[in-house]
């Protein structure tokens, strides 16, 4: 399940224009946040009215990001001083690597004027840009939301597998405290703040990755035995 989710829209305008475009790909899941929301968004919409109609209103960005098994965050920006430290992936990238994902998905657009802030991209699971001319590469917003939507169209339906449930958010984020406790059990690396980085990084694998429920308790298992067998170790001074 793929839904489009406008951080703080600023044209009235282009989020019934989004709504339309959504309509045309065959999307209706739609989240605004903090919306500027007018008549206007409702004329523009024009045969998508039912989108906009049907749309979820949320305050904070927060609250959009805990109603996804994965967040997908959009940039037009993608020198390393904008991104997390991984590579964006072209959106036919993305599209092959959500196929056959049964989970809900998250297209996180910003706002027009900049877009995503630096610290809402850090929480994104992935991130997707799309290729442009460097003589002007900023999109408008429908149009940016036009080219993700049809590549993401042309997956084909595969069927579900129901034993195999998507991880939650909640469980890879116990995934990645199960981690960090390990190297907290091994005193590794040394120097607290590195440590942190090494937690960092293995938190934007478990993001990069389309786990399912299973896969994620597969990996705690043996972490946690680890963790608890060098305390035992520890206690004993061994």
């Amino acid at each position: 399940m793929i839904s489009v989710v406008l951080v703080e829209p600023e044209g009235p305008a282009n989020i019934g224009m989004v709504a339309r475009t959504m309509k045309n790909f065959g999307f209706s899941r739609l989240v605004l946040v903090n919306p500027n929301l007018a008549e206007e968004s409702y004329s523009y919409a024009v045969h998508a009215k039912d989108v906009l109609e049907n749309a979820l209103v949320l305050e904070e960005f927060e609250d959009a990001l805990e109603l996804f098994d994965i967040a997908v965050g959009t940039t037009g920006k993608t020198g390393k001083n904008y991104l997390p430290d991984r590579a964006p992936l072209m959106p036919w990238e993305l599209r092959e690597t959500l196929k056959g994902y049964p989970g809900r998905v998250g297209l996180f657009f910003g706002r027009e004027s900049i877009g995503l802030k630096n610290g809402e991209l850090a929480r994104m699971d992935l991130t997707v840009t799309i290729p442009t001319s460097d003589s002007y590469p900023v999109m408008n917003l429908a149009q940016a939301v036009a080219v993700v939507l049809y590549e993401l169209s042309k997956r084909k339906p595969e069927p579900v597998v129901k034993a195999l449930k998507p991880a939650t958010r909640a469980e890879k984020e116990q995934l990645v405290k199960t981690w960090a406790g390990l190297l907290e059990a091994l005193d590794y690396p040394k120097d607290a703040e590195r440590r942190e980085v090494f937690t960092k990084i293995f938190r934007r694998f478990v993001g990069r990755a389309v786990l399912y429920g299973r896969e994620v308790h597969t990996l705690m298992g043996p972490l946690r035995k680890a963790k608890l067998r060098l305390e035992e170790c520890k206690d004993a001074e061994c």
